[in-house]
């Protein structure tokens, strides 16, 4: 059986560093991937047209099989209600019926990745969203890696996935984000993009990789 799978970007891009190389795999593999976009810049912003432009070109990339965007401020998601982020969250993840999906880290530090999680976390639940059978946490450099060292906030992954294979065009597509990359030692550049996925892979036995925390799964 083919699967369905869903990445909630809190941020354009976010699908990219998390899980890029993983979308890429389920896409080869015949599997649906749509996206889910939480946030969106002000049309007013200089940078608005040019934003646009490049979620399209990144679109036609991965070849996402749907991509919803629920346009809310970006780094004023707080400002949100609960019940209104559940309400759109939960909208979008009943008309695509993922069986997979990818949620970004309950302990990243930007407020926006907090508030996204606790949101669309509610929207798994099994008597609801029967269809949901895995739910997984994504590595977002310059979130994640931030997170308090603590036991309950520390990314610790436990699913490891091989993107060897898709590593250059992982980096091809992050580089569409140019706003967005900067030069080492800042968190996101094509250096630390690369090295985390060489780490990751060290772990796993390959080249590069891809990790995850499995929240849940459902066999």
């Amino acid at each position: 059986m083919k699967n369905k799978v869903l990445i909630l970007a809190v941020h354009p891009d976010d699908e990219t560093l998390g899980c890029g190389g993983t979308l890429l795999k389920h896409k080869k593999n015949g599997d649906e991937i749509h996206w889910l976009i939480c946030t969106s810049i002000n049309k007013s912003h200089s940078y608005y047209q040019t934003r646009e432009k490049e979620i399209k070109i990144v679109v036609d990339m991965y070849g996402f099989n749907s991509v919803h965007n629920l346009r809310l401020k970006t780094m004023q998601v707080d400002e949100y209600s609960m019940s209104y982020l559940v309400g759109k969250i939960s909208k979008v993840i009943n008309e695509v019926q993922p069986n997979i999906v990818y949620l970004p880290f309950k302990g990243d530090v930007h407020s926006d990745h907090k508030k996204v999680f606790e949101s669309s976390y509610s929207c798994t639940k099994s008597f609801r969203y029967s269809f949901i059978k895995k739910i997984y946490m994504i590595e977002t450099l310059s979130e994640t890696e931030f997170s308090p060292s603590t036991k309950e906030d520390k990314f610790i992954p436990n699913v490891f996935v091989d993107i060897s294979e898709y590593m250059d065009k992982k980096l091809e597509i992050i580089k569409i984000f140019d706003s967005e990359i900067e030069e080492h030692p800042f968190p996101r550049s094509l250096r630390n993009i690369k090295a985390l996925a060489t780490f990751r892979g060290a772990t796993a036995g390959c080249e590069y990789a891809e990790s995850f925390v499995l929240l849940k799964e459902i066999n």
